[in-house]
């Protein structure tokens, strides 16, 4: 007889899952779900102490490389088990192949991926290649004793329950990144996929179970809309998209996180008991991430567009501005007025999938657009003489201005625009309304100008580059 998590148990990894997300998206991984009432107390423990020390971190990072590689720990270590299962099921004459157990694992499964907005149907066959995995390395195994006339693992046997219990922690922790992850990135399937080679062939399973089991991976995706907020805090996680490349609101520096709309949502996540995980996303793949699912709400400058406002929900707006043109000083008598801008000769630099090419396409048709692919580094090349101007918020020109004085000047005194930056998340109206309740609060109390301000004297006094 099989035994999966009771509802007892079941509660228990519902209550701590909000900290193996943590965990996982930090890069380290705690006891899973337990049976026993002391391996619970002692996975509480270790929760308790992590989210304990992940809320007086200072830093924040993305979570999608820590949870790729710890979704391809788990993945290999469920693998490793089957070495002891196979070794139970030789003692006991049990066949390999247990309907029963399968049967109950993907029920499970199916229910799991429903409680965490991840598809049922897609995610129980990625579960389900895993487990023909799984009886090919149990199998692997069997044939192997046979061969040798001798169970070495079978000296010193593991009872199968206990195997089974491990087996459902690396499903959790799978949960977990997949949660973080799904659907893949094309650079996270990149990353995962060379691991998961490495994991094949540690097992000795044929080469092309590889593009098997990332096909299936790649399937996994989320299901449209629901009760984001409840989702929310019953994880106590909020999943929060950020580009890394747009200061002063969000920057990634050697790894770390930096900024006004970094600070923004560790405020709101606090203000929804809920610890704030970074997932990576990008200016030209923001809407197919908003579509997919991939975070619970993007804070990163976002301006209002119709296309992203058709697919989710806008906050009320924290930030007015508009859009100013910078270029180098010794060009600022060229560019002070917009019908300068576009002219024979001149060289526009944009950052692709954002609101700046967008007005740069409606507005320029004569001047040669640039396509800069990193944020970060179009003003070195405006520095460097291979761009001559570009438009952009007038926050980030005020900020350029400020590192650069001398070398790069905000050239148009007013703006050309205007634009509001605004918290941009899934279609859950129960989740905008308690956003919009606290986003009132902090700018009656003035956050947003601070945070902003703060940032800006950050990247100029650290001369880091934004």
């Amino acid at each position: 007889m099989t035994h999966l998590p009771d509802r007892k148990s079941r509660a228990f990894c519902g209550g701590q899952f909000g900290a193996l997300l943590l965990s996982v998206a930090v890069g380290c991984v705690i006891t899973g779900c337990a049976s026993s009432q002391s391996m619970q107390a002692d996975a509480a423990a270790t929760a308790n102490a992590l989210v304990s020390n992940i809320a007086r971190a200072p830093a924040a990072e993305f979570a999608d490389a820590n949870a790729a590689q710890s979704l391809v720990q788990a993945i290999d270590e469920r693998l490793t088990l089957m070495r002891h299962v196979a070794a139970a099921k030789w003692l006991s004459g049990a066949p390999i192949v247990d309907a029963a157990r399968e049967a109950d694992v993907l029920q499970y499964v199916t229910e799991r991926a429903q409680s965490l907005g991840l598809d049922p149907l897609t995610t129980q066959a990625f579960f389900a290649k895993q487990i023909g995995l799984a009886r090919a390395v149990q199998q692997r195994w069997h044939d192997e004793w046979k061969q040798a006339g001798r169970c070495a693992p079978c000296d010193q046997p593991a009872r199968l329950q206990v195997m089974r219990e491990s087996i459902d922690a690396t499903n959790e922790q799978q949960f977990a990144a997949l949660y973080l992850l799904a659907p893949l990135r094309d650079d996270t399937a990149a990353a995962v996929n060379e691991q998961v080679q490495a994991t094949v062939r540690r097992h000795e399973l044929p080469a092309d179970e590889t593009m098997g089991l990332m096909a299936a991976l790649g399937q996994v995706v989320r299901v449209a809309d629901g009760p984001v907020l409840d989702r929310v805090q019953a994880t106590r996680v909020l999943r929060v998209g950020t580009t890394g490349d747009y200061a002063p609101f969000s920057l990634d520096a050697n790894g770390q996180l930096s900024g006004a709309d970094i600070e923004l949502a560790r405020d709101l996540a606090a203000h929804l008991r809920a610890e704030p995980v970074f997932v990576r996303t990008s200016w030209p793949g923001l809407v197919n991430d908003l579509r997919n699912g991939r975070f619970d709400v993007a804070l990163s400058g976002i301006g209002y567009t119709e296309e992203r406002a058709a697919l989710g929900l806008y906050s009320a707006a924290y930030h007015e501005g508009g859009k100013t043109l910078i270029a180098r000083c010794a060009d600022r008598e060229w560019f002070d007025t917009a019908a300068e801008l576009d002219r024979p000769g001149v060289r526009v630099i944009v950052n692709p999938g954002g609101t700046n090419e967008r007005y740069v396409r409606e507005h320029v048709h004569q001047a040669q657009i640039l396509v800069h692919p990193d944020n970060r580094g179009v003003f070195a090349e405006i520095a460097a003489g291979r761009a001559d101007v570009m438009v952009t918020d007038d926050v980030e020109a005020e900020l350029q201005a400020r590192r650069r004085p001398g070398q790069s000047c905000r050239t148009y005194p007013g703006t050309l625009t205007r634009g509001e930056k605004r918290i941009l998340m899934v279609r859950d109206p129960a989740l905008q309304a308690v956003v919009d309740e606290w986003l009132a609060r902090v700018i009656a109390a003035g956050e947003p100008t601070r945070e902003i301000e703060r940032a800006m004297w950050a990247y100029v006094s650290d001369n880091q580059d934004p």
